[in-house]
């Protein structure tokens, strides 16, 4: 099915769904959502956004849980969601480390190429124009902005030290997570 540009929506998952872990979520127990993240998710889909997940998970490749470990946090996920009148529609991940020189792992735009491919049915060097892309990195917002997406990064994760540091793509959003994310975007559309 092919939609607009303006009805779908890129999130990064740890750090903007779930919180994040230096020692990596490993597991459907240490998948924690942030406070109103899910509620934000099922607030832009009544609101007819359609949610795309962009993740990178070299856990995978580093061998800290299997792909059955993260089926059943992205199935903890739905389960959470499905009460408050969410989904997400799709989710692309990228298993490699750094050093598979993939590219799908962000910053590289693999897998928004991927989803540009799904939802976009859009050949040009453009196709997530307009799109917003949600992170709290600086890979996942460059990721996305490679390909037309409009960069906006939450504080929560590693947001607030990807704020320090500076560099961030132009035309960069700040809030200060992703129900601020959501009501803004939601303000804009009234």
């Amino acid at each position: 099915m092919s939609i607009s540009s303006s009805k779908l929506i890129i999130l990064d998952r740890d750090g903007v769904i779930n919180e994040d872990r230096d020692d990596y979520v490993k597991s459907s127990d240490e998948w924690i959502p942030l406070p109103g993240s899910l509620e934000a998710i099922a607030l832009l889909n009544q609101a007819g956004y359609q949610i795309a997940v962009a993740t990178n998970q070299s856990g995978l490749a580093r061998g800290y849980f299997n792909i059955n470990d993260l089926h059943a946090m992205h199935g903890k996920m739905d389960k959470l969601l499905k009460p408050l009148g969410g989904h997400i529609d799709s989710i692309f991940f990228c298993p490699h480390t750094d050093a598979n020189a993939c590219d799908c792992r962000k910053p590289l735009p693999g897998m928004m190429k991927e989803i540009a491919l799904r939802y976009k049915k859009n050949q040009s060097a453009t196709p997530l124009l307009g799109v917003p892309i949600v992170g709290d990195s600086l890979r996942d917002l460059q990721a996305g902005v490679a390909l037309g997406a409009s960069p906006h990064l939450v504080l929560t994760g590693k947001g607030s030290k990807t704020l320090d540091k500076g560099g961030l793509p132009e035309g960069t959003q700040i809030h200060a997570d992703l129900m601020a994310f959501a009501n803004a975007l939601l303000q804009d559309k009234v």
